[in-house]
């Protein structure tokens, strides 16, 4: 008589702000590759380089998280598909998917009015994460943060991004916080970072204006080439414009771009970077840059750029990557920040470099590792 066949292992995707635009897009993404609507573009993991990492498969991805909102994914993405985030007809198509996501959604806080206090919020979040595990014969989950970006905390109270982070970790997930928002880097989270035995990653996707940035930054100063002034300008709308809109979100949002011109050119250019919300733009947004350097003999030059592109279709294929590179982290039992992935953030954990190139470069060593250890 045959072995019973082995079911391949299903890994939990927790998506914290799980119906907005990038966590819809995630999904229906997810589904649309699966299925084989469409191509990986995009999607670093995909790329030969990780073929041999034992990556949790696409297949094998499921989706759930927190919300404050209340609009149904499939209403999402049918949303996102009338702006051209999503392509025509592609809700249709991956509607049991979304639905499926939809019911692994749960309350997120914490709420106008409400009345519950920090433990209890993070034990709600964490009892959640552990029946989406169970209740699903999961392997595991990673939690992921895609939330609108919040304003830095003044005092020692927790925000919801820190309190989501907390819940993650008691749940035994790993955690990344796709977002600018606080999360893991609060201090009062410290401790349980630390002892946590979990592998996490940075903060703030680098998905268009700062990519850019960590590609010119570096070669601007292998060229020695005098950079006197580095100015941006974004315009945006949707959630994230709305959210941006208010100075304290968008001085957290903009620490990050200026964090890695510092890194790259080893010192800070006079110049700033100014967001501004415009709904009518959607789910689009426009980055201009402008910098001006010297060249030889003090010759005075500028370049500038300008970057039009789909935040959400840049992201999703990112958060994908690091579910599966951490859920194989995990996997393995390495613990702790994960420098490795700093290809992926504006503000990346432990001693990473600052240059995409070098990025890259060890996250190609991390592939070539996750492969070795499950040899050994």
């Amino acid at each position: 008589m045959s072995a019973p066949r082995q079911l391949p292992p299903r890994v939990g995707v927790w998506l914290i702000g799980a119906r907005g635009s990038v966590a819809t897009t995630v999904v229906a993404g997810c589904a649309a590759l699966t299925a084989g609507l469409r191509p990986p573009t995009g999607l670093v993991t995909e790329t030969p380089a990780f073929a041999r990492s034992g990556l949790p498969a696409l297949s094998s991805l499921v989706f759930g998280g927190h919300d404050t909102l209340d609009c149904p994914l499939p209403k999402r993405a049918e949303q996102l598909a009338a702006g051209g985030v999503l392509p025509p007809g592609l809700p249709a198509a991956v509607e049991a998917e979304l639905a499926a996501a939809e019911r692994e959604i749960r309350p997120g806080g914490p709420l106008p009015g409400g009345t519950r206090e920090e433990e209890e919020l993070i034990a709600a979040f964490a009892t959640d994460l552990r029946d989406f595990v169970r209740r699903l014969g999961l392997d595991r989950a990673v939690v992921v943060n895609v939330a609108s970006t919040e304003p830095a905390p003044t005092g020692a109270a927790l925000p919801a991004s820190s309190l989501y982070a907390a819940a993650a970790l008691r749940a035994g997930c790993p955690y990344v916080n796709f977002t600018p928002s606080t999360g893991l880097h609060h201090p009062g989270l410290a401790g349980l970072a630390a002892s946590s035995g979990l592998p996490y990653g940075g903060r703030d996707g680098k998905t268009g204006q700062t990519l850019l940035r960590s590609v010119l930054g570096p070669m601007f100063a292998q060229r020695a080439l005098d950079v006197r002034a580095w100015s941006g300008t974004n315009l945006l709308g949707g959630g994230d414009g709305a959210a941006l809109a208010d100075p304290a979100a968008a001085a957290a949002k903009n620490a990050g771009k200026e964090r890695v011109l510092a890194d790259t050119l080893g010192t800070v250019p006079e110049g700033q970077v100014h967001i501004d919300d415009v709904p009518a733009l959607g789910d689009w947004k426009t980055a201009w840059d402008h910098v001006a350097f010297d060249g030889f003999l003090g010759t005075r030059m500028v370049l500038q750029t300008i970057w039009q592109g789909c935040d959400s279709a840049l992201a999703a294929p990112l958060v994908l990557d690091l579910a599966r590179l951490l859920a194989r982290a995990h996997e393995l039992g390495l613990s702790g920040p994960r420098p490795e992935l700093a290809f992926f953030f504006k503000d990346p954990v432990g001693d990473a470099p600052a240059s995409l190139a070098e990025q890259y470069a060890e996250l190609e060593r991390f592939a070539r590792r996750l492969s070795e250890e499950d040899g050994r």
